[in-house]
């Protein structure tokens, strides 16, 4: 759905009539058929697409034969849902460029997300980076930007101030907190830790 939603063209493939039959209004087109079978696979013409996506997760066999087979027929680009670290490993191994945990990063995020009241939302850039949306300490409000002086103090980035659920990205050092903005930060976790008291 997000991907029609960012208007790409979609080929979406499984073994049952009915998943395939409900994700319709969503894709370009729609196959019945086993992944894992390389003449159906060879038959979609897998070279022409950007990205192969394998978002198999109830039957790790399988997804790893798909991966390894995508990669043989000339996938450009595969990449392959995990549970474990493990499966992660061998997803490699078998050809996936990328591996994604969407269980594992979502439990991530909600253990980060509900680890205090004034964190609204959570973006990790790598081990170090983060964007976090935050509520404005009660110390900032009625204050400037610039009279707090954050980036020198606090190492940190300002980048976005919400109003409503308007986003501002206008950022000057003229701007005033108020009590009922939420502001997107940008820095190295420890900073950003350190500042709101994380």
């Amino acid at each position: 759905m997000k991907l029609d939603a960012l208007h790409h063209q979609v080929l979406a493939i499984d073994k049952e009539e009915q998943r395939v039959d409900s994700v319709l209004p969503f894709v370009t087109n729609g196959q019945i058929g086993d992944a894992t079978n390389e003449e159906f696979l060879e038959s979609l013409g897998v070279r022409n697409f950007d990205v192969c996506i394998v978002a198999i997760g109830d039957n790790f066999q399988s997804s790893l034969e798909t991966t390894s087979l995508l990669k043989e027929l000339g996938a450009k680009m595969v990449v392959s849902r995990a549970a474990r670290d493990v499966h992660a490993k061998f997803l490699y191994r078998n050809g996936a460029d990328e591996v994604v945990y969407p269980e594992k990063q979502l439990a991530h995020w909600t253990a980060i997300r509900y680890s205090a009241d004034h964190i609204m939302d959570y973006i990790e850039l790598d081990n170090e980076h983060a964007i976090f949306e935050i509520t404005v300490p009660v110390g900032w409000v009625g204050k400037t930007i610039g009279q707090l002086d954050i980036r020198k103090k606090y190492n940190i980035n300002i980048m976005a101030l919400k109003h409503n659920g308007a986003m501002n990205m206008n950022i000057t050092s003229g701007i005033h907190f108020l009590e009922e903005n939420t502001i997107l930060v940008l820095g190295n976790m420890k900073d950003i830790q350190k500042c709101f008291h994380i």
